[in-house]
């Protein structure tokens, strides 16, 4: 395995460290990942321990002899300056070791995994930890205990890191964590936020969750869970709800898999900050359904109806992510899928379905077509009550799968719906002030030209003067 270092010459970071007489060890998730066999042309990012020269210094000598974008100082306390490349995908974190000892700062370290250092100079590999054994075996440990009560954050990045890789946390690591998972909460919510969408975006996060929530986490981070989980099986759900949200996780990561280079390379963009769609898309899967416990009812034939779930869920996210300082995008985008995960199978399920049905419903979800049709799919296949057949599960998933298609074959031939009036038009045609009703009409304006009802602007004047 160690081998696989030598291949660092593919690196063009690696390749521009190496000029420099420095002593420079390369230490992280680049080594990681190199030894878990990724070509160095993939890294883009180098975490970097300079033993014989201030940090600052070196990184500001770096960029003096290659064009950056950027130098930043990410920790000045801790001496760490961040090198963003002149192509701004390639970056470089800079520091000092911890007590000018780099024993001391690798003792400091999270995992295992993240301890290997290697010195670019001399090609020596320093692995006090046993970090090559645990990669070869797929093992998530913490190097200490105080560690993790240093930064509880570390507890959250343990199972990101089982997330992604698919490695097994051990149970002494396991210990630390039930032990210290009441601090959770104390790391800065913006770095946890980080931690968790990552964690989503791993391909095993659905298995990882669980055991996140075995061990009581899951409701510390997402209280709403205590009523999710109050929500019992029933003719439509072969799950408790909680179970079912799981479920639709893992079929999103599945159906992913499975899908067109076209639908992953929309699903692997990054939109809303420093993840994926796809992340974003599984953490709204499992947010889903968080309004039905207060929609839930129980008719006197036994039947359980969650009216309007889709609309109060959306509503509770938007609260507990603004909350938790998502951005605006991420939290526009989570709500939006909350609130349409049911649209897609609504369409498919007309009793005459059309091209221009697929079009109100392109015109409406726009970019987030493929990502409504994928969590409306994964629902449908997180609920197999005694109720639903498989025949009715192959329809709708067919039924959905041409819908996609009409959309992918449609969207280069889209373009926007144009403003046919704005917000002072519609305040002088109405004669009103700025207000809530105002963003009604507005909204209603626009659905009503995605199902083409309004084209003109003689139709919209029309629409409005008749809007009540």
């Amino acid at each position: 395995m160690e081998s696989k270092l030598k291949s660092l010459n593919n690196n063009k970071i690696y390749n521009m460290l190496s000029t420099f007489n420095n002593e420079i060890y390369l230490v992280g998730g680049g080594i990681r990942d190199i030894l878990l066999g990724k070509a160095p042309e993939n890294i883009h990012d180098f975490d970097i321990i300079v033993t014989d020269e201030n940090a600052k210094t070196f990184a500001e000598k770096f960029a003096q002899k290659y064009n950056v974008s950027a130098l930043i100082p990410l920790d000045v306390e801790n001496n760490i300056y961040r090198i963003v490349m002149e192509d701004k995908i390639n970056y470089i974190d800079v520091t000092n070791p911890i007590n000018n000892s780099l024993n001391d700062d690798i003792s400091r370290r999270d995992l295992t995994i993240n301890s290997v250092v290697y010195n670019i100079r001399t090609f020596e590999i320093l692995d006090l930890y046993n970090g090559i054994s645990d990669i070869k075996n797929k093992i998530i440990r913490g190097i200490s205990e105080e560690n993790f009560t240093d930064d509880p954050l570390r507890i959250i990045r343990a199972f990101r890191f089982a997330s992604v890789l698919g490695f097994d946390i051990e149970e002494k690591t396991k210990s630390y964590i039930n032990k210290h998972k009441d601090k959770i909460l104390m790391p800065a919510v913006e770095r946890r936020n980080c931690e968790i969408l990552k964690l989503f975006g791993g391909k095993y996060a659905d298995s990882v969750i669980e055991t996140m929530d075995n061990m009581g986490i899951i409701d510390i981070i997402f209280p709403i869970m205590l009523d999710v989980k109050k929500v019992p099986p029933n003719t439509h759900h072969h799950l408790d709800l909680f179970h079912h949200s799981l479920s639709t996780v893992k079929f999103i990561q599945e159906i992913y898999e499975t899908s067109s280079n076209e639908v992953k390379s929309h699903l692997e963009a990054i939109d809303f900050g420093g993840d994926t769609r796809l992340a974003h898309l599984k953490l709204a899967g499992f947010l889903h359904d968080i309004g039905k416990f207060s929609t839930w009812t129980i008719e006197d034939s036994g039947r359980h109806r969650f009216i309007r779930h889709d609309e109060i869920g959306a509503d509770i996210a938007k609260g507990i992510l603004k909350e938790q300082k998502f951005s605006k995008k991420q939290i526009e985008y989570i709500s939006f899928i909350i609130r349409n995960h049911i649209y897609p199978s609504a369409v498919v399920s007309a009793p005459n379905i059309s091209d221009k049905i697929y079009m109100r419903y392109v015109r409406k979800a726009g970019d987030n077509s493929i990502d409504l049709i994928t969590v409306a799919k994964a629902d449908r296949l997180s609920a197999r009550g005694e109720a639903v057949t498989d025949d009715m599960v192959k329809e709708n998933i067919s039924n959905l799968n041409k819908l996609q298609n009409f959309y992918l074959k449609v969207k280069p031939t889209l373009v926007p719906l144009p403003k046919l009036l704005d917000g002072g038009q519609i305040m002088k045609i109405k004669n009103i002030k700025p207000s809530k009703e105002l963003g009604m009409i507005i909204s209603a304006l626009t659905e009503a030209q995605q199902e083409g009802l309004v084209n003109t602007y003689a139709e919209a004047v029309e629409f409005v003067k008749n809007f009540k």
